[in-house]
């Protein structure tokens, strides 16, 4: 069906040409409002309406006496109506339907993926917490979206490279160092001598015992062993973020979330890249010295004013490696760049763009893209959850993976606006019935899996069976919407918006269900019998490809 449409929009640019020259571009076909309405609709007649000087419905009444004398309409279209005051709704004939149930068989897993474009590479940041304590749920949230936006972008062709923004330095870091150390000494939280500012969840005490005990902790790019001196701030310091960064992977693991770098913002001092970076603002006029600090003329590109880039005393404030590090992106030959973080850094984009475009490195405005989410509230039983044991003052990612899932955790993370505030219901995540979004949508794959299994056949065999059976309004609407798929894709990614696969695969379960209830697939008739087979197995491939976009499984057996 998807070259069925493309065939007709072909024609129907055609048609727009002969009518107005010049028109062609205005070929597109909506969703009609009304399902009953028809499969497409189209409202090319009222945009010309004007330029061609005449009543919309004439105009809609000339386009479809082009469009019924083109072949392609001819062969796949039953119907085209004018509706108001000058849709034109377009009714396809189910055979032109039934070829997205061959094309999905034939597909499989790559159904709705496009071919790689050549040129198009992404970076996408995310997660990007401070190596200071747990993973919270708000970092799951931002790795859900990260990694599904991820996911998505592949579909269309697009090379992604995955990277996490380790914050290892600045006064976190040692904050980090100084609680570790006030509890290998054996101080507590609301003992004398306990740092105002330190972090009191039972982790530090964690750590603490390990460099007491000399141990050696691995992670991803760093291995380091214990000194067990309290004294030696530095090797606690070291010991703690190695430790956090090994726990963070373990969460990151337990999550199926994978990045293909880990980049240190220490490095960006260690290497002369933020000194480099303002260096280059200096050089285009960009900065100004006042009241002993360096400024930056980020009013000059839309900023509501200027910001300190370097404090009276010396130190480089926040946005300055961060401008290096998008600098650095840029000329790892990025270009494009997608950040996801939490709403606490509205504030920081106009700076950091304002410091690309000032540094004059060729770097186009709007760069990077920003996807912005907000907190996730947590509830059970009805009360809210606040506080983890383990971290002190907040529920951890892996806090709600243990009570829930981590589909469930995904699935619900995933399922509204990234800029929506999200209340997780724990009760709801694990309950059995249909309220339960995640189970719905994966019980409808297990539900259609365990009907080919009790079918006992070759599954391989559906490609090429007689699908003329399936003419019901419900197999008709099962067949259209999973024709939508790929159109959902390709606009789920270009407005950053994996909730919308969330949506889709609740009506496409929806959907299956609907007619499932209406007809009986296990019937006696062979030839009704394999196309409804057929049908329900491009159900399952189209659910199974959807929930693999977001990270979620797609179950045989529930």
């Amino acid at each position: 069906m998807l070259s069925i449409k493309n065939d007709l929009l072909a024609a129907l640019a055609d048609g727009l040409e002969q009518l107005s020259p010049g028109a062609g571009d205005k070929a597109a076909f909506e969703s009609p409002k009304v399902a009953a309405h028809g499969d497409f609709a189209c409202t090319a007649a009222m945009q010309l309406a004007k330029g061609l000087k005449q009543n919309p419905r004439q105009v809609a009444e000339g386009l479809k006496s082009i469009l019924l004398a083109k072949p392609v309409f001819e062969k796949w279209v039953d119907a085209i109506e004018i509706a108001g005051p000058g849709f034109i709704n377009i009714r396809l004939k189910p055979v032109a339907k039934q070829e997205i149930v061959r094309e999905v068989l034939h597909a499989a897993t790559q159904y709705g993926v496009k071919p790689a474009a050549s040129g198009q590479r992404m970076i996408v940041e995310f997660v990007s917490a401070n190596p200071t304590g747990p993973l919270h749920v708000g970092h799951g949230r931002q790795a859900a979206l990260g990694d599904a936006i991820c996911n998505l972008f592949v579909t269309q062709g697009v090379q992604v490279y995955r990277e996490f923004y380790y914050n290892d330095a600045g006064v976190q870091i040692h904050t980090l160092a100084t609680s570790t150390q006030a509890r290998a000494k054996g101080i507590k939280p609301g003992d004398a001598g306990w740092p105002e500012s330190a972090y009191n969840g039972d982790y530090i005490a964690d750590i603490a015992a390990d460099f007491l005990a000399r141990k050696t902790v691995r992670s991803d790019d760093r291995e380091y062993t214990a000194s067990g001196d309290v004294e030696d701030l530095d090797s606690i310091r070291q010991f703690a973020v190695a430790y956090l960064r090994r726990e963070q992977d373990l969460d990151l693991q337990a999550f199926s979330v994978r990045f293909d770098n880990y980049y240190l913002e220490s490095s960006l001092y260690s290497s002369g890249r933020v000194d480099a970076a303002v260096a280059k603002l200096k050089a285009a006029g960009k900065t100004y010295e006042q009241d002993g600090a360096l400024w930056l003329k980020s009013t000059d590109y839309g900023d509501d004013k200027d910001r300190v880039m370097k404090k009276s005393d010396g130190t480089y404030t926040y946005f300055v490696p961060d401008v290096a590090y998008h600098l650095a992106k840029w000329e790892r030959g990025y270009s494009r760049a997608i950040n996801i973080q939490g709403m606490d850094h509205h504030g920081t984009i106009a700076r950091v763009r304002a410091g690309l475009q000032a540094a004059n490195e060729g770097v186009p405005q709007g760069y990077p893209d920003y996807v912005l989410h907000t907190m996730v509230r947590v509830v059970r039983n009805g009360e809210e959850v606040k506080i983890s044991k383990r971290a002190g003052s907040y529920v951890t990612l892996r806090d709600l993976i243990e009570w829930t899932s981590a589909d469930a955790v995904r699935f619900f993370l995933l399922s509204r606006k990234p800029d929506t505030e999200y209340i997780f219901d724990i009760d709801l995540a694990l309950a059995k019935n249909n309220e339960n979004p995640v189970y719905y949508v994966q019980y409808a794959h297990a539900r259609i899996c365990s009907v080919l299994a009790a079918w006992g056949g070759d599954e391989t065999s559906l490609k090429g069976v007689d699908l003329s059976p399936l003419e019901s309004p419900q197999a008709q609407a099962l067949m259209l919407l999973i024709a939508k798929y790929p159109d959902m894709l390709a606009n789920a990614a270009s407005g950053f918006a994996p909730h919308d696969v969330a949506f889709y695969l609740r009506e496409l379960a929806a959907c299956y269900h609907s007619y499932y209830d209406a007809e009986r697939i296990l019937v006696d008739d062979a030839v009704v019998k394999l196309a409804r087979l057929a049908l329900v197995a491009a159900t399952a491939q189209v659910l199974h490809n959807g929930l693999a976009v977001l990270g979620v499984g797609a179950p045989r057996k529930m």
